[in-house]
């Protein structure tokens, strides 16, 4: 080879060199978008922050979360006013208690003081003065239908005599005496307690109205009530009980007391 024809090859191997190198591709570079015209600022990223008092109407809120507390404590169940009963019907003492057992206890402060046994004898002395001269010294205390005696009933003892009658039919007290008792009573709804000459203590239930007070003299068919239906009661009645000797005495069968004076039922 000759010297021109070796430097003319490096000089084209130089050539192709820098052609090669010319069109290798160059690295890529990433482009972004441009940003729209009307774009205004990127926000900066949002952080969850402390929340803020409530101010001025913290108390306000306060005070609802109280008042919400105390409505829910209160009680589920609250009591019911009751229907008001049709006059008619409770002035005449309808009721639908049953008469399962008496016991006479007066019910109310003022009614259970009463008389003392001693003030009544007291009365009576002034009412024997006269007695002679009046007739009759005893009578039926109401007029109407002997439904239950002094005998067993419904495996119990009843201590006296149910005489059935219309409402409002009249009470007498059946002989001379002074009232000792008279108002509510366990048992009775309303019952008056006569004590006569000899001690003994009439008692006269479940009437609506009576008529007497304590302290008062009776004689021998006064007026002293009205058949009622009051207490343990099946039905309108007068029930008549007789106690020998005083408020806590034996109870006597009212039918023979009263048979012994002449007054049969």
């Amino acid at each position: 080879m000759t010297p021109q024809t070796g430097a003319a090859l490096l000089e084209r191997r130089g050539t192709d060199r820098d052609v090669t190198a010319s069109a290798a591709p160059a690295p890529r570079t990433a482009v972004r978008p441009p940003a729209p015209a009307d774009a205004g600022p990127t926000p900066p990223a949002r952080r969850r922050g402390v929340p803020r008092p409530p101010g001025r109407r913290g108390p306000l809120w306060l005070a609802a979360l109280v008042a919400g507390a105390l409505v829910a404590a209160l009680p589920s169940t609250m009591t019911a006013e009751s229907t008001p009963v049709a006059a008619g019907a409770a002035d005449y003492g309808l009721g639908v208690a049953s008469d399962l057992g008496v016991t006479g206890d007066m019910e109310d402060a003022s009614v259970r003081q009463g008389i003392t046994e001693a003030q009544a004898r007291v009365r009576l002395e002034e009412l024997a003065a006269s007695r002679a001269a009046r007739t009759p010294a005893t009578v039926l205390p109401a007029q109407g239908r002997l439904t239950t005696c002094f005998c067993m009933r419904w495996g119990s003892m009843h201590y006296g005599l149910d005489l059935a009658g219309p409402l409002g039919t009249p009470i007498y007290a059946s002989t001379d005496g002074v009232v000792i008792r008279a108002g509510r009573a366990s048992g009775y709804g309303n019952a008056v307690y006569i004590q006569d000459a000899d001690g003994n203590v009439h008692i006269y239930g479940h009437m609506r109205y009576y008529d007497v007070q304590a302290g008062d003299l009776v004689r021998a068919g006064d007026q002293i009530a009205k058949i009622g239906n009051e207490g343990f009661s099946t039905g309108p009645h007068l029930h008549y009980e007789i106690h020998r000797g005083g408020m806590t005495g034996r109870p006597i069968d009212p039918q023979e007391w009263l048979a012994e004076r002449g007054v049969h039922i």
